[in-house]
C-alpha cells in the first residue's frame, strides 16, 4: 500500500453552470426502504451535528432533522439482482439538474442505483457559497450516512456495495466519511461506504482537512477527480492531500483534467465569476488531527491555540472569489474514470 497505491492519471480535456434547484416532485416520507420503493423523492430521518466532534462522539447533541433524496433505480437490471449504489452529495450551490440528467443516468446505464440527497432544502437553505455557516459541514456527513442506511435497507440493493460521491463541498463528506473515528461515531451500525469519490473537492487544505496518519482513514478506496485550472479548490492541495492519504494506507487514485475549472459537470459552458464566494487559499497550512483532536500547523506539526488558528486563517487561509465553468468533454472523461473505478470496487 502507501504511495505505490497512488495513481495519477492525466486525462485530456475538457464540464457547468451552477444551478441551484430543489426537488420539484412530490416527497414521500418513509422510515426506511424495506418496502422496496421505486423511483421517487423520499424524506427520512437524519440529524444536524454542529461539528466534527459531534460526529465522532455519539453522546453529544445531534438535533433531529429531515433528510431528503431522489432514488433512481436502473431499469435494465434483473428484478432479482442485488444492485450496487451510489449516494450523491451536492456542493455549496445545492442540488442541480445534471446530478440526475447526467450522473444518475450514467450510473443507471451501468446497473448502479443512485440516491441524490438534498442537504440544504429540508433545512431551508438554497446555497452556502457566500456563507458556509448556514449549514454545518457535519450535517452533510450525517445526511450521507442516513442515506447509506436507507439504501442498505432496500431489498434490491447490496449493502456492501454502496459508494459515496461528493462534489466540491460534498467532496468533504466523500473524504470525511472514510475517517474511521467518524465512521465509528456516525455511520449506521455495521455499515460503511465501499468507496469514496471526490470531484473538484473542497476541504483538501485548511481546518476541514483531517490529518492523514496510519489508521485514520479506512481501507476503502478513494478517487479524486480535479481540473488543473480550478481556482476555487486548488489542484495542488488535493493532489498533496491524496498522496498523504495513500501514504497512510488507503488505496487512492487521482485523475487530472487539464485546463478544466471548478464545477465542470454541468451543461452550461459559460465561465461564471463568483466574487463573493468564500474559499480556502492555496497552501493553507491548517489541518485537524482527529487522533488528538487538535488543530495543527501542517508545516511544522505544531499544535495551535485558538488565537493562532484565527491568525493563520486570516493571513494564509481565508479568501474570496472564484470561477466555475462547465465542459461536457471533461464531464464525459470524468464519468468514464468514475465508472471504471467503481466497477473495480463493486466486483471485488
Amino acid at each position: 500500500m502507501g504511495n505505490r497505491l497512488f495513481r495519477q492519471l492525466t486525462i485530456g480535456i475538457s464540464a457547468l453552470f451552477l444551478v441551484a434547484t430543489g426537488f420539484a416532485q412530490n416527497v414521500t416520507p418513509v422510515t426506511d426502504f424495506s418496502a422496496a420503493p421505486g423511483n421517487g423523492v423520499y424524506s427520512y430521518g437524519s440529524n444536524t451535528p454542529a461539528t466534527v466532534m459531534d460526529l465522532i462522539q455519539r453522546s453529544r447533541p445531534r438535533p433531529a432533522a429531515t433528510a431528503q433524496g431522489e432514488l433512481v433505480l436502473p431499469t435494465n437490471a434483473p428484478a432479482d439482482a442485488k444492485l450496487p449504489a451510489v449516494v450523491l452529495v451536492h456542493g455549496s450551490g445545492g442540488i442541480y439538474p445534471e446530478q440526475i440528467s447526467f450522473w444518475a443516468k450514467l450510473f443507471n446505464e451501468h446497473g448502479i442505483a443512485v440516491l441524490v440527497i438534498d442537504v440544504f432544502g429540508p433545512r431551508g437553505v438554497k446555497s452556502t457559497g457566500e456563507d458556509q455557516s448556514q449549514v454545518p459541514f457535519a450535517a452533510d456527513t450525517a445526511d450521507a450516512f442516513a442515506a447509506l442506511g436507507m439504501l442498505a435497507s432496500h431489498p434490491r440493493i447490496d449493502p456492501k456495495r454502496i459508494a459515496v460521491m461528493g462534489f466540491s463541498r460534498g467532496g468533504i463528506t466523500a473524504v470525511r466519511s472514510g475517517v474511521v473515528r467518524i465512521i465509528d461515531g456516525a455511520a449506521p451500525a455495521g455499515l460503511r461506504f465501499a468507496a469514496h469519490v471526490a470531484l473538484y473537492s473542497g476541504g483538501c487544505a485548511g481546518s476541514l482537512s483531517v490529518t492523514p496518519k496510519a489508521g485514520v482513514f479506512s481501507p476503502e478506496p478513494m478517487l479524486f477527480v480535479h481540473g488543473d485550472a480550478d481556482d476555487y479548490a486548488y489542484l495542488s492541495d488535493c493532489q498533496r492531500y491524496a498522496q498523504r492519504i495513500a501514504a497512510a494506507g488507503t488505496p487512492t487514485e487521482f485523475v487530472v483534467l487539464p485546463g478544466i475549472r471548478h464545477k465542470f459537470d454541468v451543461d452550461n459552458g459559460r465561465r461564471i465569476n463568483l466574487p463573493s464566494n468564500t474559499k480556502t487559499k492555496e497552501g493553507c497550512p491548517l489541518e485537524f488531527d482527529i487522533v488528538d483532536l487538535k488543530t495543527r500547523d501542517g508545516r511544522s506539526g505544531e499544535v495551535l491555540s485558538q488565537d493562532k488558528v484565527q491568525a493563520i486563517n486570516r493571513e494564509l487561509c481565508a479568501d474570496k472569489g472564484a470561477t466555475i465553468e462547465g465542459d461536457r468533454k471533461a464531464r464525459e472523461t470524468a464519468g468514464k474514470a468514475v465508472i471504471e473505478f467503481l466497477k473495480k470496487i463493486f466486483k471485488a
